[in-house]
C-alpha cells in the first residue's frame, strides 16, 4: 500500500539517485570486466589449441601473484589520477558532487559531469514511473525498465557494447511483467514484439552485409530491440525504431559536420534505441508515430 501519491514519487525519485550511483559504476566497470573475460578465454582456448604452451603458460601462471578481484563491487571506487579513494560522504548522489566542485580532493582533478547527469536521469525517470503508476509492482518495473536502459545507452555511447548481462535480463523482465500483468500488454504480444524486434534488426544486418560486406550494427542491437518488443509490444516497434532511425540520423549528421564522428565514420545505435524507448515510455509508441507523421505532413 502506497502513501500520498507526491510522496511516493519523492521516496521513488530519491531511490533513482541512489540506484543513478550504481549505474556509474555499471557503466565504467561492467564493460572491463567483459574484457578480462574476453582475454581469460582468449588464454584458455590458446592453451587447449597448444598443450606444451599450455603447461609454460600454466606454469607462468602459477608463479605469478594472483590478480586483484575486479567486479562492480571491489575494488572501492578512487580517482583515476591520483588514487585517491573515495570516501563515502565523497559518494553522496548529486550532493558530494557539488560539495567537490566536481573536482577530487585529493588531486583537484575535474571530475565529469556526466556522473551527476547519470544520477538525475535516473531519479527523473523513477520520479516519473511513481507518478503515473504509484508505488506499485507495475511502476517498480519500469523503474528497472529504466535504469537498465540508461545503463545500456551509456555504456553503448562509450564501448560500442551492449552487454547480454543487461539486454537479456531485460527481455526476461519485460515477458515476465507482461505474463504477471503488471504491464497492459496481453503475453502474446510481448512474446511477438521480442520475437519480431530480434528478426527485424536481424534481416537488416544480414540484407546490409550482404549486400556491402560491411556490418551495420552488432547483435546487441537485436537484442535490445526485441527487449523494447517485449515491454511495449509488436506494435511499437515501428514507432519505436522510425525514432530511434530519425534521430540517430540527425545526431550522425551534426557529429559530421562537426568533424566529431570516431575513427571510421561511425555512430552506435544503441543509444537511439534507449532514447526511443524512454519517449514511448513517457508519451506512449503511438503519439510518437502519429507525432513523426504530422511532422512529415503524412498525418
Amino acid at each position: 500500500m502506497g502513501f500520498e501519491p507526491w510522496l511516493d514519487a519523492a521516496l521513488l525519485g530519491l531511490l533513482g539517485l541512489l540506484v543513478g550511483s550504481f549505474l556509474n559504476v555499471v557503466i565504467h566497470r561492467l564493460p572491463k570486466m567483459m574484457e578480462q573475460q574476453w582475454a581469460a578465454e582468449c588464454a584458455d582456448y590458446a592453451a587447449s589449441l597448444s598443450p606444451a604452451a599450455g603447461a609454460v603458460g600454466a606454469a607462468a601462471t602459477a608463479a605469478a601473484p594472483a590478480p586483484a578481484k575486479f567486479n562492480l563491487w571491489t575494488p572501492r571506487s578512487r580517482c583515476p589520477s591520483c588514487g585517491h579513494q573515495v570516501q563515502w560522504y565523497e559518494n553522496i548522489p548529486v550532493l558530494s558532487y557539488l560539495a567537490l566542485r566536481g573536482r577530487c580532493s585529493g588531486c583537484k582533478t575535474g571530475i565529469s559531469v556526466r556522473y551527476p547527469l547519470v544520477e538525475l536521469l535516473t531519479a527523473g525517470l523513477f520520479f516519473f514511473c511513481a507518478q503515473r503508476w504509484g508505488l506499485t509492482p507495475t511502476g517498480l518495473a519500469w523503474c528497472g525498465f529504466s535504469a537498465i536502459l540508461v545503463a545500456l545507452a551509456f555504456i553503448d555511447w562509450d564501448t560500442t557494447l551492449l552487454p547480454d548481462d543487461l539486454t537479456l535480463p531485460l527481455l526476461w523482465a519485460g515477458l515476465l511483467a507482461s505474463a504477471l500483468q503488471w504491464l497492459a500488454l496481453p503475453l502474446f504480444d510481448s512474446v511477438l514484439g521480442a520475437v519480431a524486434g530480434y528478426l527485424s534488426l536481424w534481416s537488416v544486418y544480414w540484407g546490409f552485409k550482404l549486400a556491402t560486406g560491411k556490418e551495420g550494427m552488432g547483435y546487441g542491437d537485436f537484442k535490445l530491440f526485441a527487449a523494447l518488443g517485449a515491454w511495449f509490444g509488436w506494435q511499437a516497434l515501428v514507432p519505436l525504431i522510425l525514432l530511434a532511425s530519425v534521430v540517430g540520423a540527425v545526431v550522425g549528421i551534426g557529429m559530421k559536420f562537426a568533424s566529431s564522428l570516431r575513427e571510421g565514420g561511425y555512430v552506435p545505435f544503441g543509444p537511439f534505441l534507449v532514447g526511443a524507448g524512454l519517449i514511448g515510455l513517457i508519451w506512449g509508441p503511438q503519439v510518437v508515430l502519429q507525432t513523426i507523421f504530422a511532422t512529415l505532413g503524412l498525418a
